[in-house]
């Protein structure tokens, strides 16, 4: 074989596992595309920090933004959205009640859960369950008291619930607020707490997002360590996974395919990484799927922090910094 014929295989073959592995490492695949102006408001309505997003089992969507701005302070708008499949939106509730939304959580019975990240005028620090129709059936924490007790909280920043009812609640979001994981029962009884500041297993930088497997595991999104820390519901660590990148948000279905919102990474806070929406599994912790967000030609501003999927396969995600809610669908 001509020496110039086996240098162009080789580089050939250079070029194809340079692009393998760039692929794997950044998830360079991706199948789909946005849509744009999916969710409709009412006239006069604009979406404010659209923190976090979620679907229900009827697939309706539902966003938890901070009404029409960056805070709620003052504000006499719902921040609670319920969307139906076709982008219309159906219902919302929540107004006067919350300071700074952040955490959101729509559970098997459709009961909505929201994390009011801080405290101001008698209001947030606090973790409340609405039944669908915006009934408040529950809180947890004491309104605009900041603590580190089994009844207070310092800046929750995400809450999920077990099959059994039992209620975690991921409690700080960096700082000087809390750094650890609190765990109830499903009428609100302290059960145990983990978790302390740090880089080691079980400590967190920063708390930004929860999801639960199929298995009961709980991820925490420990985002400022760059990390997926899961932990058994007991509180024991199990692994921590990076290559999902800088979790803002984390979403996991029924098949334990997991979305992973990464709002921050880049070669200064996450070398190797880039900001956008990575979709893998849950049960290996391969990353299969990258979308790049912002996208080719997105102006930089455009970040996504909270993700969630329905069972046709669209991809919902948050936008905080560019207040938005948009919709990812397969070519």
């Amino acid at each position: 074989m001509p020496q110039a014929h086996r240098l162009r295989i080789a580089l050939t073959v250079a070029i194809v596992l340079v692009i393998a592995i760039s692929g794997t490492a950044r998830g360079q695949s991706n199948p789909y595309h946005r849509v744009d102006n999916w969710a409709k408001l009412p006239a006069g309505r604009t979406f404010g920090a659209v923190i976090a997003v979620d679907v229900d089992r009827q697939g309706n969507v539902w966003a938890f933004e901070r009404c029409g701005g960056d805070t709620c302070v003052d504000s006499n708008l719902a921040p609670i959205l319920k969307f139906d499949p076709s982008g219309k939106l159906a219902d919302s509730f929540g107004a006067g009640i919350f300071v700074f939304p952040h955490g959101f959580y729509v559970d098997r019975n459709g009961n909505v859960w929201a994390a009011d990240g801080q405290g101001k005028n008698g209001k947030g620090h606090q973790v409340i369950k609405f039944s669908p129709e915006g009934k408040i059936l529950l809180t947890l924490g004491k309104p605009g008291v900041a603590g580190a007790g089994p009844d207070t909280f310092n800046a929750p920043s995400d809450v999920v619930v077990a099959a059994n009812g039992d209620i975690f609640v991921a409690d700080g979001h960096g700082g000087e607020t809390n750094a650890r994981i609190v765990k109830f029962s499903k009428d609100g009884k302290f059960l145990k707490a983990w978790g302390k500041k740090g880089t080691g297993p079980g400590e967190f930088g920063g708390l930004h997002a929860m999801a639960m497997d199929s298995r009961g595991r709980v991820f925490v999104g420990d985002r400022t360590n760059s990390r997926i820390q899961i932990f058994d519901q007991d509180g024991k660590f199990l692994e921590e996974w990076k290559q999902f990148g800088r979790p803002s948000g984390i979403f996991i279905d029924a098949n334990d395919t997991i979305y992973v919102a990464d709002s921050q990474s880049d070669e200064k806070s996450n070398p190797g990484f880039d900001k956008g929406i990575r979709i893998g599994s849950a049960k290996d912790g391969l990353v299969k799927t990258f979308i790049p967000i912002p996208g080719p030609g997105d102006k930089p501003t455009i970040t996504v922090e909270g993700v969630a999927a329905d069972t046709r396969g669209s991809i919902y995600g948050a936008e905080a910094n560019s207040n938005n809610l948009r919709k990812y669908v397969k070519q």
